[in-house]
């Protein structure tokens, strides 16, 4: 039971430093177009965050993205020293991303950790390691580690066109105190969704320990039946991501809005809005995906709107690179830690 209350703490801790590696999703826009200052922004981000708990409750009536976290790996190979590997690593790659100002992903670090772990536990009981993984729900995760930034780069790109051509004969200084207003919109509305999308997957991890503890005591449950026995736990996910969130990272901030493309507030409300349509698309799916990757891919389709060159695909193509490696790597800290773990556990 204390072991099962250490991974429960460890989990809110990551929620927490999920928070502020990821405020500057949703907030790096509108901070860089100074419709708000930092701290304003983080508190707006802040409370959509937690207000994302009342609309996947009530409003959209479940929580499948933390359901496809928690089946991510056949429960066969699910224990609570896995799930402490898997939070460490994620915990550690995070940040180490977060200290260089990198935006990588905290749902694919998540995942890494969690699989790596798995395989892990799995070699130790001589198991082959390819059935460790439920590839049904995990191939479309790894499938938008391409496809959410290209769908949030292909719908910024046209909203932005349509904007600029609405707004052609629109006075400048008129367009632009309009477009700061709808900044506040759009900018709730990405952090409504990253609310939603980002702490269910440590209510999904959390679900994964508790299912597993419940079991060892003769009692098993769904994970929708787990959400009902335990409404603590969600609530408990999305307030530790909002004081996250409130707590900024702006190393992240200063990388999302300025060093990827300059962008103004028409440009924001296209970047901000094309990310949370993606972000509500693959959550009405259970598909988690990175809040990272969409609105970076959301901000480079707004640059590539002036011309190709406005992206500064130098920088660009460092961040694909910490994509990439962010599962891999993480997979290999939660191997690590597992064989640590297990030594002393």
């Amino acid at each position: 039971m204390t072991f099962l209350v250490v991974i429960i703490i460890l989990a809110l801790v990551f929620d927490y430093i999920n928070g502020f590696h990821d405020a500057a999703n949703s907030i790096a826009t509108i901070v860089s177009t100074k419709v708000l200052t930092p701290f304003q922004a983080v508190l707006w981000a802040a409370f959509f965050n937690f207000l994302a708990f009342f609309v996947s409750k009530y409003i959209i009536g479940e929580f499948k993205i933390g359901n496809t976290i928690a089946n991510s790996v056949h429960a066969d190979f699910i224990n609570l020293e896995v799930i402490f590997a898997g939070l460490v690593a994620a915990i550690i790659w995070n940040l180490l991303t977060w200290w260089f100002g990198i935006p990588s992903s905290s749902s694919h670090t998540l995942l890494g950790g969690f699989m790596g772990a798995a395989v892990a536990h799995a070699k130790a009981l001589q198991v082959n390691g390819v059935d460790v993984i439920n590839y049904v729900k995990v191939i479309p995760i790894f499938m938008f580690i391409f496809f959410a930034p290209l769908i949030g780069m292909i719908i910024a790109f046209i909203i932005t066109v349509i904007i600029v051509n609405i707004c052609r004969k629109v006075a400048p200084h008129k367009a632009e105190k309009w477009f700061k207003r709808l900044q506040l919109v759009s900018s709730a509305l990405l952090s409504l969704a990253h609310g939603g999308n980002d702490a269910q997957k440590v209510m999904g991890i959390i679900g994964a320990a508790i299912i597993f503890y419940d079991k060892t005591q003769g009692i098993n449950l769904t994970f929708n039946e787990f959400v009902n026995h335990y409404m603590w736990v969600p609530l408990a996910s999305f307030t530790a991501i909002a004081l996250g969130t409130m707590s900024g990272g702006w190393k992240i901030i200063k990388t999302m809005g300025t060093r990827i493309t300059k962008v103004n507030s028409l440009e924001g409300v296209s970047a901000e809005t094309a990310g949370a349509i993606t972000l509500y698309v693959t959550e009405h799916l259970g598909i988690p995906v990175s809040t990272t990757h969409t609105i970076t891919g959301a901000i480079i389709g707004v640059g590539a709107t002036k011309r190709l060159s406005a992206v500064r695909w130098g920088v660009t193509i460092n961040l694909l690179w910490a994509w990439i490696l962010t599962i891999p790597v993480s997979a290999i800290i939660a191997a690590i830690v597992y064989y640590i773990t297990s030594i002393f556990v």
